[in-house]
């Protein structure tokens, strides 16, 4: 609310009048500094996330394959899916399991422990998968009720 102090030029005598008009030019100043500010945050709150997701073709007919599952036991015993194997000849075992026309290191192999494997026996086999070349590993446990 305004007040209006004296008459136009400076004539009118001493009276105070109200002036109920609102003053809109600070109302479009604010307005004018959010809509600058909105237009500058609106392109960054669309970020963009990258997906690589499986094309789109018909499911195929193909029997998934048996996984390999190499498990460790207690006292340091390896066994690939049934056969006990030894750490020497783990890689070798592998892709002889696998039996795959392509290279074996691409295919996914499952290792799982009994709770009382040390550390170290865990870390040896994984050691081992690693340095020849076996990357996805995926590892198992049982659910403990």
């Amino acid at each position: 609310m305004g007040a209006k102090l004296s008459g136009p030029g400076g004539q009118g005598g001493k009276t105070i009048e109200q002036n109920a008009d609102i003053n809109v030019t600070p109302f479009v100043d604010i307005m004018l500094v959010l809509l600058i500010i909105f237009m500058v945050a609106a392109p960054m709150a669309t970020v963009s996330i990258r997906l690589d997701l499986p094309p789109a073709t018909p499911p195929t007919t193909d029997e998934p394959k048996e996984p390999v599952y190499i498990t460790i036991q207690e006292g340091g015993a390896l066994f690939l899916s049934d056969r006990e194997t030894s750490i020497a000849t783990l890689p070798v075992d592998v892709c002889t399991a696998l039996a795959v026309a392509t290279d074996c290191r691409e295919e996914r192999v499952f290792v799982r422990a009994q709770p009382d494997v040390t550390y170290d026996q865990f870390m040896e086999v994984m050691n081992t998968l690693q340095e020849n070349g076996f990357f996805k590993v995926g590892l198992l446990n049982e659910d403990i009720e």
